[in-house]
């Protein structure tokens, strides 16, 4: 995993910016043998797989630390993550910068934790600090800064609570208690920064209502959208489109009635997997009244993927990291 240190400021659009992509559940091939290899619907030849912004579509974002997004005219929203521990909360200045000269908004995801995974508390003892109000401070001094950037600001804190894997130190949490902790973060976001937007972000799983924190603390909802190929074949008998992939999620959260953003979006494959990703990510669908936005995570995941399928690399342009 990449990490921010205190003392080293990255350019542009690069201050803050680190991967959180969520791992999907799968069972193993011995369990699910899926669909065998065929390297002719694996066949690569596209070089760039940056989805296709539609003029007449949904609104399209980046978490871009490799800048491939940094001259493209048509992006609304520049994807930050940061830690609410060991990090200068100096370098969000920067990203300002960076989104303001291009006419974008920020959404900045708080985690939870240190970066830093020998400094990770365990889930329980996560829990207790944070409802006794001992990381209060924390996301204090994160509002506070925020409330002196320029940019139109977007808060999303503790994502995909409703995963049980352990990928995060918050999910799987009690709801109630998230729900508690969730309230008690935006609450100091809305006194220190006011009118910033807040952004409940569940992956999309079932028993995601549980974790639901009520309408007045919710402006926007955000799930994960992840696409790769060779799991599909195995965890699904099948390639799923983009469409496939959202509906699940979309489903469980459209009763709100709030607008919806996929707000990590990922995918990778052969050709014939990957372009009606490409091609249909922003477009309007009938079956997604209330999808407002999509914002993609163009970096190699940090986490190892179920069936021993590595870590996908979902950057729209080859990187170096998955060679």
């Amino acid at each position: 995993m990449k990490k921010l240190m205190k003392n080293h400021l990255p350019t542009a659009a690069l201050a803050l910016l680190l991967l959180c992509v969520a791992d999907l559940p799968g069972r193993s091939e011995v369990q699910f043998a899926g669909i065998a290899p065929n390297p002719a619907a694996s066949a690569r030849t596209i070089i760039d797989k940056r989805p296709v912004v539609h003029a007449d579509g949904v609104k399209f974002g980046a978490y871009d630390p490799h800048g491939d997004f940094g001259t493209q005219a048509n992006v609304s929203t520049e994807a930050l993550f940061l830690p609410w521990e060991d990090v200068d909360l100096e370098t969000l200045r920067v990203a300002d910068a960076y989104a303001q000269a291009r006419g974008r908004n920020l959404l900045i995801t708080v985690e939870p934790w240190s970066w830093d995974v020998d400094w990770r508390l365990p889930s329980g003892q996560l829990r207790a600090k944070v409802l006794r109000g001992d990381y209060d401070v924390n996301m204090r001094a994160i509002a506070q800064m925020i409330s002196q950037l320029k940019s139109p600001v977007i808060v999303r804190w503790g994502q995909e609570m409703e995963d049980k894997s352990g990928r995060f130190s918050w999910a799987g949490w009690n709801p109630q208690d998230y729900i508690t902790a969730y309230k008690r973060m935006m609450d100091i976001v809305r006194e220190e920064a006011p009118g910033t937007e807040i952004m409940w972000s569940p992956k999309g799983l079932p028993g995601l209502q549980d974790y639901y924190p009520g309408d007045d603390y919710v402006d926007l909802v955000g799930l994960s959208v992840f696409g790769l190929q060779r799991y599909d074949e195995l965890a699904y008998k099948k390639h799923r489109t983009f469409s496939e992939a959202l509906k699940q999620g979309y489903d469980l959260v459209a009763g709100y009635g709030k607008p919806i953003w996929v707000a990590e979006l990922g995918y990778e494959g052969g050709d014939a997997y990957m372009r009606p990703w490409i091609e249909t990510a922003t477009l309007k669908q009938s079956a997604f009244p209330n999808l407002q936005e999509v914002v993609y995570f163009n970096d190699r995941d940090v986490h190892a993927w179920p069936f021993d399928l590595g870590r996908p690399d979902w950057r729209v342009v080859e990187s170096l990291a998955a060679n």
